[in-house]
């Protein structure tokens, strides 16, 4: 049912239907009008234009698909049918298991302690040799071991995590908290620690630059800053992965060396160094990656409410919303009102998880009944709480998507 192999438009084809604002939503309302809200949509031609547009901005080098930012099993594997894709960066361990049954290519993004999946995948050798652990510390490698010991149980596939943050003398920590590894010296003398380890197999490394992929830098008071910082931290990024690499052959041939994220993939894919990039988030392209410089999603998913209350003339309030993004509790991070135009929620009530009051120009004129179009921040966090994507093309409701949720299952 979905296919995305076939019918690319290219990206600055001014006849799609996304390229016209009214057209585009007020089709969406009309398509799902006998649908419960909250409805929950995927556009196919979006969603193809974003995948497509994701392999140009890569330029060749292979992608790996984050799941978390999808959880749309459907969407998951017919992207992985399009040429350039390949393999899966899931984040939970029962999540690689559950993946596992069709999948053979997977990478867990973070480093897992579920004693109970990590029992149920070292009493699997198939499982085993289709997913690969992160690790970052020695005690991942003891926690493993102490479910089942070496002798016992399966070879483990491992990747080491390497954190991809500037350290800048004036501006101190920029990117996120993960890996305590940082330096070429610090990641060959911690691979040599695990390729000593009997029962493990050293198999990858991951970089991911968070810092650059997930901060827009097209407009705003900090722009100039953002860019400032982002340049100095392409150069040092590029200059540490390469030592890293270089020192890595010394140690143990590695199968990839993953990079990106959907806001740095021209960045990844000009990185020597590196045999492959993540992204995820933009095939159903949050609001988030509206602010960009170097690229501009098609708004591929996005969810309607009902409004069901008017506490003034200038206010519309819908039931639900508050499907808010993971990261720094800001306004960024909160759903977005896309439709009717001109929309906003109130400063001292923000998204709410029952119901979400919106003014705005277009607010006087909603009624009891009427439909607001929000697009969600990143992309998995609609999945999270609706059963089903509609599937749309041209216009018309062709078909159901279930999420995760739908299929009864909850990672985290």
């Amino acid at each position: 049912m979905l296919d995305l192999t076939a019918g690319r438009r290219p990206a600055s084809d001014p006849d799609a239907l996304w390229s016209h604002t009214d057209r585009f939503w007020s089709s969406l309302t009309d398509a799902t009008a006998h649908l419960p809200a909250p409805v929950a949509v995927i556009d196919r031609e979006a969603l193809r234009h974003n995948a497509m547009d994701l392999l140009v901005r890569a330029g060749g080098i292979p992608i790996r698909v984050a799941t978390k930012s999808v959880r749309v099993r459907a969407v998951i594997d017919a992207v992985l049918e399009i040429p350039g894709y390949r393999g899966l960066l899931a984040f939970t361990l029962a999540e690689a298991l559950w993946l596992a049954e069709q999948h053979d290519d997977i990478v867990l993004g973070y480093p897992t302690v579920d004693r109970a999946a990590l029992a149920r995948l070292l009493a699997d050798e198939r499982a085993a040799s289709r997913i690969t652990l992160m690790i970052d510390d020695i005690a991942h490698l003891d926690v493993i071991d102490s479910v089942a010991g070496p002798g016992s149980r399966p070879e483990v596939r491992v990747a080491i995590d390497v954190d991809a943050s500037l350290r800048s003398p004036s501006l101190g920590h920029v990117g996120v908290r993960r890996s305590p590894l940082h330096s070429a010296s610090d990641v060959a003398a911690f691979a040599r620690q695990v390729v000593r380890r009997r029962g493990f197999r050293l198999v990858g490394l991951q970089m991911y630059e968070a810092q650059i992929a997930g901060q827009g830098d097209a407009a705003g008071p900090d722009a100039p800053v953002i860019r400032m910082v982002q340049s100095r931290s392409r150069d040092e990024l590029r200059r540490r992965r390469a030592e890293i690499a270089e020192a890595m052959t010394q140690v143990a041939p590695l199968e990839f060396l993953n990079g990106g994220g959907t806001g740095s993939l021209e960045f990844t894919g000009s990185d020597e160094s590196l045999t492959e990039a993540t992204a995820g988030s933009g095939l159903l392209a949050g609001h988030l990656f509206d602010g960009y410089r170097s690229f501009r999603p098609a708004p591929a998913a996005a969810i309607a409410f009902d409004v069901v209350r008017k506490p003034t003339n200038d206010i519309a309030t819908v039931l639900g919303g508050g499907w808010v993004a993971s990261g720094p509790a800001v306004a960024s991070r909160q759903p977005l009102p896309v439709w009717p135009a001109g929309l906003h929620p109130l400063g001292r009530e923000g998204a709410g998880e029952v119901q979400t009051p919106l003014r705005g120009r277009s607010a006087r004129d909603l009624s009891v009944g009427d439909r607001v179009w929000f697009r969600h921040a990143k992309s998995g966090e609609g999945a999270e709480r609706v059963e089903r994507y509609h599937l749309v093309s041209g216009g018309t409701v062709i078909g159901e998507l279930p999420t995760y949720r739908g299929e009864g299952k909850a990672f985290l």
